[in-house]
């Protein structure tokens, strides 16, 4: 904590030093969401290259003045935390003050910025992510307040934990961590008890596009257990752009990805080449849109896709076809396909990438 307060310290003192001097304050942040800032590495993902492009955040430009006047009060509140061992999460900081704030969008990129400027983690500015991801499966661990959470016994998923930090004593007898894109897919799983059915496993959901303490929590249970841990995702672009967050992180995240992503990830379904494989009919299938296309394409120029050419091999089958599938077109062969056929036959013939 006294790293942080003297890294705002040092930002404070820059301030009174350009006001002493009659300059205009200025603040220097990185360029989060520039590609250029962005370079790939296998053992890590994307991670931002030390000497990167920053913008100026000006005290003395109309178009800048108010974000630089918001950027010192998220900085004077994150102070006040630090010094008083106390946490908010990003809603908290939005709802003290909503009109001056105008939008949770501008706290979130206020406080990204913020600990990429200071090169400190969020978690250790205090500031806390809501959590929306959902755990479940052989896994036990205590809450940084003492709270035992034991995800083995509940027939209902455990809410990922908002510090994840702060947890300790992690137990697990799992032979492996299925990551599952949503949340309907996660629930109809835990309701077929396939956890327990086919080997020890921990299951995971983000619901979507994973917050920070989902990632978080993948990372800190691949750090503890070192197990194979597996993708299920719709096979469309979207699909596959979650799975590549999970695994080499994201443009805007980049400055953390040490602590955020899984480069071991393997992606056990739904693949593109599983659709024809399995005959599944083409009722079952949605046609490709204008934006699948674009975010398809997109994604296939990415540096990380080169070093992975079977997954290069699925994307190109996909682009051929045109055509996309959610995890439930399985329920077109049988209603716990998925459970009882597909899941068990890949982990046992390891139909994976």
């Amino acid at each position: 904590s006294s790293e942080v307060l003297e890294a705002i310290e040092n930002v404070i003192q820059g301030v009174f030093q350009s006001l002493a001097q009659k300059k205009a304050p200025v603040l220097t942040v990185a360029n989060r969401t520039d590609w250029r800032n962005i370079e790939f590495k296998d053992s890590v993902g994307l991670q931002m290259i030390p000497r990167c492009t920053t913008k100026q955040i000006r005290s003395d430009c109309p178009q800048s003045a108010t974000r630089f006047a918001l950027m010192l009060k998220i900085l004077s509140m994150i102070y006040k935390m630090v010094q008083s061992n106390t946490y908010a999460t990003k809603r908290d900081i939005y709802y003290s003050d909503t009109l001056l704030f105008g939008s949770q969008s501008v706290v979130d990129q206020i406080i990204n910025d913020i600990s990429c400027m200071l090169k400190i983690p969020r978690r250790s500015l205090h500031v806390l992510s809501t959590t929306k991801g959902f755990v479940a499966g052989n896994l036990s661990y205590t809450e940084e307040d003492g709270t035992k959470v034991n995800c083995t016994c509940s027939a209902t998923a455990v809410t990922v934990p908002s510090n994840v930090q702060g947890i300790k004593n992690l137990t697990s007898h799992a032979k492996f961590i299925l990551i599952v894109e949503k949340d309907a897919t996660f629930q109809r799983l835990l309701d077929d008890d396939f956890f327990s059915k086919v080997s020890p496993c921990i299951m995971i959901t983000g619901r979507g596009i994973p917050d920070l303490n989902t990632r978080l929590l993948v990372r800190k249970l691949w750090d503890s257990f070192q197990i194979p841990i597996f993708t299920l995702m719709d096979a469309d672009p979207h699909g596959v752009e979650i799975m590549c967050v999970y695994k080499y992180g994201s443009v805007s995240m980049s400055f953390e990805a040490h602590h955020l992503t899984v480069p071991s990830i393997k992606w056990l379904g739904l693949l593109p080449s599983d659709l024809e494989r399995l005959n599944i009919c083409k009722d079952a299938l949605i046609p490709f849109t204008k934006q699948d296309e674009n975010k398809l394409a997109s994604i296939q120029k990415r540096p990380y896709i080169a070093c992975q050419p079977l997954w290069k091999r699925e994307l190109e089958i996909m682009a051929a076809s045109k055509l996309k599938a959610e995890i439930q077109a399985l329920t077109s062969l049988s209603s716990d396909y998925l459970s009882r056929v597909y899941l068990p036959n890949k982990l046992q013939f390891g139909g994976w990438l």
